[in-house]
């Protein structure tokens, strides 16, 4: 009997499963071990804890482990790769297979075969691949340099454009949600989740860079308020949703044409031809798309223009099915 674990290491929570060839014995869940955002001993305590956990669950020694596939968002960083595979030497045996989360939410999706994934969760980045097996990304900057669409770029978004209309002679970005003389609760709103008793305070802890006394603010968090609001009837609110959704569905649109096309400056790409004028199948994950209707819709609107053959699922799929896969094919 072989063993194998799969783990999803997101933005906000890991989560793993232990399975034999054909079942799944056991799953466990912990924070987040993404360095960026938690320090190095942190992560590791927390990934250690869920191992023994699924594996005591499993009754399944992590010596018996075969083959793992880890997806960690960041594992393209050497700094991550070198953490991730001291952990695992230290307390899992058999192979590592280390892999970007995006990665094995496509084989979720496609299990190996073609198709355009968008991940937009605490993060956003979209991934494709021809039937030819060519993958093909955008975006995965982070929060300071992209993510767009993102729960941490709503956020950010809904606090920047609530500012406008606090400042309203300020001049207006013509590419971002625009302020509208509608009322909005999105800072008052703001203010509440975060605890806070005043907007200069809100603007102070917006802010704040992470550092040993203090966490860097949670703008992800936000993206549930500001959808909230949405529904309730707040415009603005409605409005930064739609553009998220714009956003990513720009990401998907710029996936498909590194798959159909040469890029000028890149090297010269041969697309398969199955790819060129065929129905595209397009697959999400996380919790923005999973959870918020407004931004999916947006997204699915979008597409009809951008690529009036894409064809969106209707449910989002789950990375851990797309690790496994991966775990037991080696």
């Amino acid at each position: 009997m072989s063993y194998f674990l799969a783990i999803d290491a997101g933005g906000t929570r890991t989560q793993c499963l232990l399975a034999d060839e054909s079942l799944v014995l056991a799953r466990a869940t912990t924070g987040t071990v993404k360095l960026m955002r938690i320090g190095e001993d942190e992560a590791t305590a927390r990934l250690q804890a869920m191992l023994r956990e699924v594996a005591a669950a499993a009754g399944v020694s992590l010596e018996q482990i075969a083959r793992t596939c880890f997806g960690l968002a960041g594992i393209s960083s050497p700094a991550v790769r070198a953490w991730a595979d001291k952990t695992f030497t230290s307390l899992v045996a058999g192979e590592l297979l280390p892999c970007g989360d995006e990665e094995i939410a496509l084989d979720a999706a496609f299990a190996g075969g073609p198709g355009i994934l968008v991940v937009a969760g605490t993060g956003s980045n979209a991934i494709g691949r021809t039937d030819a097996g060519e993958t093909f990304g955008a975006g995965g900057w982070g929060p300071v340099l992209g993510d767009e669409g993102s729960g941490t770029w709503i956020g950010l978004e809904a606090i920047r454009v609530a500012l406008r209309v606090h400042d309203p002679e300020r001049p207006c970005d013509s590419n971002r949600a625009q302020p509208s003389i509608e009322p909005t609760s999105l800072l008052d709103e703001i203010e509440r989740h975060w605890k806070l008793d005043s907007l200069g305070e809100l603007v102070s802890y917006a802010n704040q860079r992470a550092d040993s006394g203090h966490l860097a603010p949670d703008f992800a968090s936000l993206a549930p308020v500001v959808a909230r609001l949405a529904d309730a009837g707040d415009a603005l609110a409605a409005k930064v949703l739609a553009l998220a959704g714009v956003e990513l569905a720009e990401l998907v649109a710029l996936v498909y044409s590194k798959m159909t096309s040469t890029i000028v400056g890149a090297p010269s790409i041969t697309a398969s031809s199955s790819w060129v004028g065929s129905a595209i199948s397009v697959a999400y994950t996380g919790g923005v798309l999973a959870q918020i209707e407004q931004v999916r819709a947006a997204m699915t609107a979008r597409l009809a223009v951008l690529l009036p053959k894409a064809c969106v699922r209707q449910s989002p799929v789950d990375p851990l099915d797309g690790a496994l896969w991966r775990a037991r094919q080696g």
